[in-house]
Formats: C-alpha cells, structure tokens, sequence
C-alpha cells in the first residue's frame, strides 16, 4: 500500500507541476520555475522508491515493459532537473514530466508477463544499468530535438506562435544542450555495448539480435552525429535529422523488442 501511495504522490506532483506551466503559457506569465523543479524533486523520492520496490523484487530483477516505462521515466525527470541547475531549461517539464508520470501510472496499472532475472553472469546488472540510463538520456536527446523542431517552426512564424518561445532560451543553448545529451547518452551507450559483449554469452541469440542490431545502428547513426559536429560543424536541421533518427532506431530496437516479445509474443 505504501508503494502504490509513494507512486500516486509522485503522480500528482508531476502533474501539479506541468498544471502550473500550462497556466503561466495561457496566462502569458513568466512560470514559477521553482515551485515547478520543486514539485519535480518531491515527486523524484517518492517515484524511486515505487520503482526500486518493483524492480527489485523477492523473486528477482523485474525489468518488465511497465517498470522500464516507470524505470526511464523517472532517469528522464531526473536528467530534467539536473539540466535546469545549469541552463535555463524549464522548457523541458513539457516532455519529462508527463514522460515520468505516464511511465509510473502504467507500473501501477499494468504487469507485463516478464520472467525475473536471478543469477545473472558477473558484469551483466551493469550491462543493464548502463543501457537503461544510456537510452534515458538519448530518448532526453530525441525529446529535445523535438522542442527544436517546434522552436524552429515558432521563429520562422513568430506572429502564430509565440508562447511557447517565451520559455525557451536561444537557439544556440537549445543546440548546446543537445549535444551534450547526445555526447553523454554515446559515452553510456559505448559502455553498455562493450559490457554486454564481455559479460553476455551470446549478444547475437535469436530473441534479442533484433535489439542488438538496431543498438549498433543507433552507436553508428549517434557516433556520425558526434563526428560531423565536431569536425565538420554539423548543427541546425542535419542535426536533428539524425538525432530523430537514432532516437526512432532505439525506439524501435529497446521497446519495440520489449513489445513484440512481452505483450504479443509473451516469451519471457
């Protein structure tokens, strides 16, 4: 009972917060940036916790669909906040938000039919730890790039559009802060890759070499970005173009995987 509370609590403050920027945008007021990141950290403990007790169960590592959606939901609140102690990004709480919020409410709701792990191979539960923050990050990158797109449209027609630019700092931070995301969540992917060849038996197996191309295609799609940007001086549309396509590729690789093999398939 107390998990399902923790979780509600941290619902509610998620959306309290989105609630009082949506009002500050239709009001056109400057939002309260820090009630806002203020019910983002209360809501951060209380998230965690319901987390921590679902993955962690007595029978093993639960890594379900539902608590991976709760699981990155809650990296990517944090990852909000994180940002926001250093760049003017309150912008963010339009996708991290709601993103931790829908990703707890289907841990509460819904169970996927999932075989929890136990005896895993040594170096494997970092493997895991590391793919699932490095995909955090990078799904922060997608999302971000996202806000790029709108902000560009926004520029282009600011007499349609101008509220949403009211809470978004330049453009150039905008760039900034996505390649920083990108140069981290490449960084957490390398390590997850080079993990899961050492501690994993067969990264190639039938049930997951879907998972395991598509990772490296997303390695490959992220490292080009990275090469061209600071060799070549790659920003502006080429970067969000291949940013959108590594995010989709990994979509498609982690969750998709987890879909077709969880919830249509059931092999667990």
């Amino acid at each position: 009972m107390l998990v399902q509370l923790a979780g509600i609590f941290a619902i509610v403050c998620y959306l309290l917060a989105c609630g009082l920027l949506g009002f500050a945008l239709a009001k056109k007021r400057p939002p309260s940036k820090i009630w806002i990141l203020s019910l983002g950290s209360l809501a951060l403990p209380a998230h965690g916790y319901h987390v921590l007790e679902q993955v962690y169960s007595s029978h093993g590592i639960d890594l379900g669909f539902f608590n991976i959606l709760s699981l990155v939901g809650w990296i990517t609140a944090c990852i909000h906040i994180g940002v926001n102690s250093y760049r003017p990004l309150i912008v963010g709480v339009l996708f991290a938000y709601p993103t931790a919020a829908l990703g707890l409410l289907s841990s509460i709701l819904f169970h996927a039919p999932y075989q929890a792990l136990t005896n895993l191979p040594r170096g494997a539960e970092g493997h895991i730890i590391l793919s699932i923050f490095a995909y955090s990050v990078l799904f922060m990158a997608g999302l971000h790039a996202l806000l790029l797109v709108i902000q560009n449209k926004s520029l282009k027609h600011r007499s349609k559009s101008r509220t949403i630019l009211t809470i978004m700092p330049p453009l150039q931070t905008m760039e900034s802060v996505l390649f920083d995301f990108i140069a981290v969540g490449f960084g957490l992917l390398s390590l997850a890759i080079a993990s899961g060849f050492m501690s994993l038996d067969n990264m190639f197996a039938q049930h997951v070499v879907h998972k395991t191309i598509l990772t490296l295609l997303a390695w490959t799609i992220f490292g080009t970005l990275l090469l061209g940007h600071y060799v070549y001086g790659w920003r502006g549309q080429r970067a969000i173009r291949f940013t959108l396509a590594g995010f989709l590729v990994l979509i498609f690789g982690f969750y998709g995987t987890k879909v077709v093999l969880e919830l249509v398939l059931q092999k667990v």
